[in-house]
């Protein structure tokens, strides 16, 4: 199975020069936030794939104006094929805004979704907008991750935690991947791919 992350940027390769065969071999897209409603809702036209989506600090439009055809994770845990994706959109709060949170408030969504998360049987994929603090995340208060999905990790274990909100051009401080015991950290700035084993 192979799932396309998105975030941050729309990639012009898949708006601006789409080539529906760029898409063949992918079974589910998934946007980490902070994407042009637009954007999800082409693709979620074009590509015969569900789009999940979590929101991202600059989503606040979505209320407004969602992505059509699309799916919203928030809070939730969606499984496709038996891998289970919870998500969590927003960032830490640095000003007011619909989609930011302080980390006590993030922890309060997450301790609302202990029964969710435990009927599920846990889950494989933890997607988010921001990162986890000390974990792809810088000093300004806009781009503090949240200590809270440290816990979350440390916790349940699992295989992948995707996450945007710290774009890549931002220096060579901020790595694409890394590795927190067993589970893969990937921040998804524009796409990336990832292949794991059905279910």
């Amino acid at each position: 199975m192979k799932i396309l992350f998105l975030a941050d940027v729309e990639a012009k390769a898949y708006w601006d020069f789409f080539h529906k065969e760029d898409f063949e071999d992918i079974d589910l897209i998934v946007s980490c936030g902070d994407l042009n409603a637009s954007y999800l809702s082409f693709l979620a036209t074009m590509v015969p794939v569900p789009v999940l989506y979590v929101r991202g600090n600059h989503d606040d439009r979505y209320k407004h104006n969602p992505p059509e055809g699309c799916i919203c994770i928030e809070d939730d845990i969606y499984n496709f094929k038996g891998v289970r994706i919870l998500g969590l959109g927003g960032c830490n709060r640095y000003k007011e805004g619909e989609n930011q949170y302080t980390d006590r408030q993030m922890k309060k969504r997450v301790n609302k979704m202990r029964l969710k998360i435990w009927r599920n049987g846990g889950f494989d994929i933890l997607v988010t907008h921001s990162p986890a603090k000390g974990l792809h995340d810088d000093s300004d208060p806009c781009h503090i991750g949240f200590d809270t999905f440290n816990e979350v990790i440390k916790k349940y274990k699992p295989k992948y935690f995707v996450h945007g909100h710290v774009h890549m051009n931002y220096g060579r401080k901020f790595p694409r991947e890394d590795m927190v015991d067993d589970t893969h950290v990937i921040n998804a700035y524009e796409k990336y791919v990832i292949e794991i084993p059905e279910k």
